[in-house]
């Protein structure tokens, strides 16, 4: 007799509407769809958190991670407050809020102030495209407040499609210094080193009982080929889709169609991200 259903969680969403989406990005959603009326069409109709969630439904995702974005000379800008308004009263919606390092001073009181005040779960942060290195002392104090918090941290990692991004501060060895120096810090690695570094990340997750893969962005039917290990450490990976860029329905079928056995899927579409939020 089959068990209850599986609780799944997509752990790496965007908002449709950016303000302002940049050129690159801009022109990358668009090539998906069949002309700017069409895209402009899917945008409008999913800014409204009701329709999202009626999407959900249809994919079969229980919980989103929804992600701020402030990278205006790469992606474009979700505020924080956009986050916070789009998820507020929809316990489905998990917000993660974020910083730029560039623009924003006293980074840990802050996260303090938004976790405790707006209800933000997580914090996602964005090397690459804002230009630092994950391991950075100034970046401490950030991390610190999250830790305190026990709040997960996301992290870009690995390539990006996106004009101006800089890949070098994407390599997953930086978290080396991250994990030993906060280990009661949760560390994801979205791609997971995408393109050059799908090994190092896979080191991190062996080397740091703290340390995680965030699948997002990646071809699930080649996610074996990228992480042979996946089976080994699936208590150690998440399942995201970096929605709106990719299908969320789809990608977890092609995720239970891997050569994986029942318990390391059901941990990698939600059990791990269920403990990693608390819920």
């Amino acid at each position: 007799m089959a068990g209850p259903q599986k609780k799944i969680i997509d752990f790496h969403v965007h908002l449709a509407q950016y303000e302002p989406f940049s050129d690159s990005a801009y022109e990358f959603y668009l090539k998906s769809y069949p002309s700017a009326d069409a895209y402009k069409a899917f945008r409008d109709k999913y800014k409204n958190p009701v329709e999202f969630t009626g999407l959900m439904d249809e994919s079969g995702v229980d919980y989103a991670v929804l992600l701020a974005e402030v990278a205006p000379l790469t992606t474009g800008i979700a505020t924080n407050e956009m986050i916070a308004a789009f998820c507020r009263g929809n316990p489905r919606l998990i917000p993660f809020c974020t910083f730029n390092p560039q623009l924003d001073a006293n980074m840990g009181k802050s996260l303090e102030d938004l976790c405790v005040k707006q209800g933000f779960k997580g914090l996602k942060l964005y090397p690459t495209y804002n230009h630092f290195y994950p391991n950075d002392p100034a970046i401490y104090p950030l991390y610190a407040a999250a830790e305190r918090l026990s709040i997960p941290v996301l992290f870009h990692t690995g390539s990006s499609v996106f004009k101006n991004s800089r890949i070098k501060y994407g390599n997953p060895i930086l978290f080396d210094d991250v994990a030993v120096d906060f280990p009661d810090l949760t560390i994801i690695m979205a791609h997971g080193g995408r393109g050059p570094w799908y090994g190092e990340a896979m080191a991190m997750v062996r080397l740091h009982a703290n340390v995680y893969i965030d699948a997002a962005g990646l071809p699930p039917q080649k996610l074996l080929e990228y992480f042979p290990e996946m089976e080994r450490f699936a208590h150690k990976f998440v399942f995201g889709t970096d929605w709106p860029g990719a299908d969320m329905k789809r990608n977890i079928e092609k995720i239970g169609k891997l050569p994986l056995a029942r318990e390391a899927v059901d941990k990698i579409l939600g059990e791990n991200a269920l403990r990693i939020l608390g819920l």
